[in-house]
């Protein structure tokens, strides 16, 4: 079109000279509106859509924008495993887990840096940097001119072999773990910022055309927070953000550049119309108005919302009058809501004034106008924007295009919505303990059942990685990760003494949670049956009822059942600072361990990505999953002769209901128990027996009590099993 205009225009100022210049010139600017190799990007829906295909476009980004990039390179996934023993009579269990590394194009322009990055539509990467899933590294490749190639590409592909990639934007993940993804890659999506701040239109298209375009108008130029090239030639690229905006191409004195309406005091007179050429009439002036129905009644405006993540956002105008046609316009930009919904209203009043065209041949007086003049005509009302102005037999031919003009009442502002964000939380520090626990009463193990228990401070805390420290070693060894965050906390009072395996109204504690976010729920007794709200406090297990918020994090938890689990043993023996866990299997860590470790110290490492330092825990391991429980409900009687009759109930490991009534599973390998008289701490006797029930000889008991002097004389009953002894059965017998 452009070699039409300024070849006629170029003949009829200069002769064949001129209108040789007049087409090289319109040659230029239709190859750089038309041509067919303009750089372009993805559609605006397929802009979320993470791709790997050959040949797939890689968008040209300006301002600041969110993407998912095309993934260029990446390994086979990385396979870890690590065995634990299953215990007795059980088979091992080898556990896997994966990894990947790959690199994801951003852009095919230079970007300035890497925000939140999104994995399947949740957060892997907060603002300050910090990554919720561990990865081994990150690097963000910006396509500056003297971009480097990538060393983990490089290592994989031959030096050689690898591009640099320059003038696009690209990042690389090393060793990002997929546990969380379901052992795959994820979709990824990631906030770019291409440039420092907003990009302006003609900035945008500038880079695209690879030259300097101007703007000009009365208003300032347009400018938008972020933009994603589209299409496969500069026209499609930015046909509809141009349309939108109202901006038009214009030439003139050789060069190009994008308007907007620009107000002049110029009125076309009516005597200035050509009305006929060498002496042939030529047509008159034309007006055509299109019927309202023609035009939508409904103009929606898709866009990416900043205020929502840079997601897909839509703003509405509606006009009044007949029709009940509706129109969709998809702009591959990124503007707030508010914006969109003026961009929207100011288009659909656009359009409503603009049904009225006037065509019209005017004197060589109208050869000055350029496209994007706002004139006046003498015998027209209003005002009107110059649209085309062509040269053509001996006429200057304007097609105007009425205008709005004045101002307008403020339109109600358009709004995001409520949309559902995720929390960018930082991950603080680690805090890590370690639990040891008795006999579950289901199945039988034969190795200590140790957990280790991790959270942070805040919500911000997710996982980290989990090590098991050797002493003689001097180094410590990775054993996985830990699970989600435990509820752990400290006990601020100390915990009263209290009667096991029934409700405890009279005792109460406070705990000081660590994570702020977590909460601690109330239950009655129909939900303690059904074991909630079991904790560890100190060595007891216990559960609780009712909980009281007493401060920040700080809760104060009372009506009780306690001694749990065959740790009544832990009832009477709670200190000041006690370590609090809440009993979640979900949240807690398996350490495997073995029966050499009975009676050695563990020590456990822990560091996530809020982590300086490791976190550190150590705990003296007893085994007391693997001993028989205490046995209970001892009995003293006389006998004659002054013989005593010890009697006593078995326990067992091995199921803690008494269902049907009569004796609960053995569990071990014989029944045999270890009775021993003891005076002050001191051992004084000891024997065996192979049931419930010992005697205790008459004069046996006179030697010790004469041993024992003014201490109190106690016989204890410990239950032998494969492992070792139960907890003491005591007895006070004077």
């Amino acid at each position: 079109m452009a070699t039409l205009i300024l070849t006629t225009l170029g003949s009829a100022l200069g002769g064949p000279i001129g209108g040789a210049l007049g087409a090289l010139a319109g040659q230029a600017i239709d190859n750089l509106i038309f041509r067919p190799d303009a750089r372009s990007g993805p559609r605006l829906s397929d802009l979320q859509v993470q791709t790997s295909r050959y040949g797939a476009r890689i968008p040209s980004l300006d301002g600041a924008s969110r993407v998912a990039g095309t993934v260029i390179w990446s390994t086979d996934l990385q396979e870890s495993r690590s065995t634990t023993g299953g215990g007795k009579g059980q088979p091992d269990v080898t556990r896997f887990s994966y990894s990947a590394s790959f690199a994801v194009a951003l852009s095919s322009r230079p970007i300035q840096a890497v925000g939140r990055i999104w994995a399947d539509g949740n957060l892997l990467r907060g603002s300050a940097g910090d990554f919720k899933t561990p990865v081994t590294a990150f690097r963000l490749h910006k396509g500056l001119e003297g971009q480097s190639v990538d060393p983990l590409i490089a290592a994989d592909m031959g030096v050689g072999q690898t591009p640099a990639y320059r003038g696009c934007g690209y990042a690389v993940f090393e060793g990002l773990q997929l546990a969380d993804f379901g052992n795959r890659i994820p979709s990824l999506t990631f906030e770019i910022f291409a440039d420092d701040g907003p990009a302006g239109i003609t900035a945008i298209v500038s880079d695209l055309a690879a030259q300097d375009i101007p703007f000009d108008g009365d208003e300032e130029e347009p400018s938008v927070v972020g933009f994603a090239a589209e299409g496969n030639t500069l026209r499609d690229a930015v046909e509809d953000m141009l349309g939108t905006y109202r901006l038009r191409w214009r030439e003139r004195d050789g060069a190009i550049a994008l308007v907007a309406a620009k107000s002049s005091d110029r009125v076309l007179a009516a005597s200035d119309e050509v009305r006929s050429a060498d002496g042939e009439a030529l047509s008159s002036k034309s007006k055509q108005r299109e019927a309202v129905e023609s035009l939508p009644r409904q103009l929606a405006i898709r866009h990416y919302d900043p205020d929502r993540d840079f997601q897909l956002g839509i703003q509405t105008a509606e006009r009044s009058g007949p029709g009940e046609r509706s129109e969709e316009i998809g702009l591959p930009v990124v503007i707030g809501a508010a914006d969109a919904r003026r961009l929207a209203d100011r288009s659909l009043r656009a359009a409503m004034r603009g049904r009225t065209t006037v065509r019209r041949a005017m004197s060589w007086a109208a050869l000055d106008l350029s496209i994007g003049d706002v004139v006046s005509m003498e015998d027209e009302p209003g005002r009107w924007l110059v649209e085309a102005c062509d040269w053509e037999g001996q006429a200057v031919r304007l097609q105007l295009r009425a205008v709005e003009v004045g101002t307008r009442a403020a339109i109600p502002a358009g709004t995001s919505g409520a949309p559902v964000l995720q929390a960018d939380l930082v991950q603080g520090a680690t805090i890590l303990s370690i639990v040891e626990l008795p006999p579950t009463g289901i199945s039988l193990v034969d190795a200590p059942t140790v957990f280790a228990a991790a959270t942070g401070d805040d919500a911000g805390w997710r996982r980290a990685a989990l090590f098991r420290y050797r002493a003689d070693l001097e180094a410590a060894e990775p054993i996985g990760r830990t699970a989600a965050s435990a509820v752990t906390g400290v006990a601020a009072t100390v915990l009263q003494d209290g009667k096991p395996w029934r409700i405890d109204r009279r005792s109460s504690v406070e705990v000081v949670l660590h994570d702020a976010s977590d909460v601690l729920s109330q239950a009655d007794d129909a939900a303690l049956l059904d074991g909630a709200n079991l904790c560890q406090i100190g060595d007891e297990l216990l559960q609780f009822a009712n909980v009281e918020l007493v401060g920040p994090r700080r809760y104060r938890l009372s009506h009780f059942v306690r001694g749990r689990q065959g740790t009544e043993w832990a009832c009477a023996s709670h200190l000041g600072d006690e370590p609090f866990v809440l009993i979640d299997p979900t949240h807690l860590t398996a350490v495997e361990t073995d029966r050499s470790q009975i009676a050695q110290l563990l020590e456990l490492r822990a560091i996530g990505s809020g982590d300086l330092v490791p976190a550190e825990a150590s705990r003296l391991i007893d085994g007391r999953a693997m001993m028989p429980v205490s046995p209970v409900h001892g009995k003293v009687l006389a006998l004659p002769g002054g013989d005593l009759s010890i009697g006593w109930i078995r326990r067992s490991r091995l199921g803690w209901t008494w269902g049907n009534g009569g004796d609960v599973p053995l569990a071990e390998e014989r029944e045999l128990y270890l009775l021993r008289a003891v005076a002050d701490g001191l051992i004084l006797r000891e024997w065996e027996a192979n049931g419930p029930l010992a005697t205790y000889a008459a004069a046996a008991f006179a030697e010790d009590l004469a041993a024992a002097g003014s201490a109190s004389l106690q016989i204890e009953v410990r239950q032998k099993g494969m492992w070792g002894l139960s907890k003491p059965l005591v007895l006070d017998l004077v």
